[in-house]
């Protein structure tokens, strides 16, 4: 899919094009090869950029290609959107050339509706540079977002592995963990190109971007701490509630084995009554089976006291 967008510089409106002008930018996602055949005849970009970018397993990066530039970055992506926690990260190419700016995406986003709304603040096409920092900022917020939501997901869990005695909730657990590796690899690569970029060598900065600059460096920070924190939170309590769920485990087979022993004395004198073995008297006497139902419940509670005392149940 390719769309193509201009800014009118007098009114500020995005407008949405048909054809390949000067001063536009091109969004490609998930591009056919006619389309990336299209873009590159059109603006002079070498295909092998917009190619690298197609691999899912991309890490950020800056790259120059004659007079194309590429700068590669990690952004939030929501593999299943049916269950939570199912993070990961894909690759997106922002591609600067003299007059056009193009963004190459694998699969569908939302990081780009704002833009195409026109509900970002002071963005035109022509400005690439603050385009490319806005972007930045966007995906820093995407991550605060994501971690925002595993952070509300992790308080869920616990209150559940408390009671748990299955593994089910473990591998929730797990996924949660595996998203934060993803986040963290992600931005941790993505904040190493934002500071190549910062320097200003590699595509020029003006004085008014700098403050946008700043705010997408500390946003940036931000969620490396938070990811970091998240990390340690979740090695801790899955450790801690693995030892939870085997000790709620063992409090079930205690009670099982208990309540087997106190349901063991009835039977038992049952079965010792059901022998052939002379009673006299009292194997006449019409109380007898209320006597040793009694006794059998005396003998019973007796033991599940005694049990209960020594906290076997």
């Amino acid at each position: 899919m390719m769309k193509i967008y201009k800014t009118e510089l007098e009114t500020g409106v995005l407008n949405s094009l048909e054809t390949i002008e000067p001063n536009c930018w091109i969004e490609l996602v998930q591009p056919t090869l006619e389309e990336s055949k299209l873009v590159c005849e059109k603006t002079g970009i070498d295909h092998r950029l917009i190619s690298k970018v197609l691999d899912e397993s991309e890490l950020s990066r800056v790259e120059v290609e004659g007079e194309a530039t590429l700068i590669v970055l990690n952004i939030p992506y929501l593999v299943d959107r049916s269950r939570k926690n199912k993070y990961r990260t894909l690759p997106l190419g922002i591609i600067h050339t003299n007059q056009y700016i193009v963004t190459v995406l694998l699969k569908e986003n939302k990081l780009f509706e704002d833009f195409e709304n026109g509900n970002v603040r002071e963005f035109f096409t022509q400005k690439k540079t603050r385009f490319t920092i806005q972007l930045l900022l966007r995906i820093s917020q995407g991550y605060l977002m994501g971690l925002d939501e595993m952070n509300k997901d992790i308080q869920r869990q616990e209150h559940i592995l408390a009671k748990a005695t299955k593994n089910q909730e473990l591998i929730e657990m797990l996924n949660i963990e595996k998203s934060l590796v993803y986040f963290m690899g992600g931005l941790k690569y993505n904040q190493a190109t934002l500071e190549k970029l910062a320097k200003g060598t590699i595509i020029p900065f003006y004085e008014e971007d700098l403050e946008l600059l700043e705010d997408a460096m500390i946003e940036s920070n931000q969620a490396v701490e938070m990811a970091n924190i998240y990390k340690e939170i979740m090695s801790s309590t899955t450790e801690t509630y693995a030892s939870i769920i085997s000790n709620n485990l063992n409090v079930l087979m205690k009670f099982l084995a208990g309540i087997t022993i106190v349901f063991s004395i009835p039977t038992m004198i049952a079965s010792f009554m059901g022998m052939n073995v002379p009673l006299g008297d009292f194997a006449t006497n019409p109380a007898s089976f209320f006597i040793l139902a009694l006794i059998s419940l005396g003998l019973a509670l007796l033991i599940a006291y005694w049990l209960k005392k020594k906290d076997m149940l």
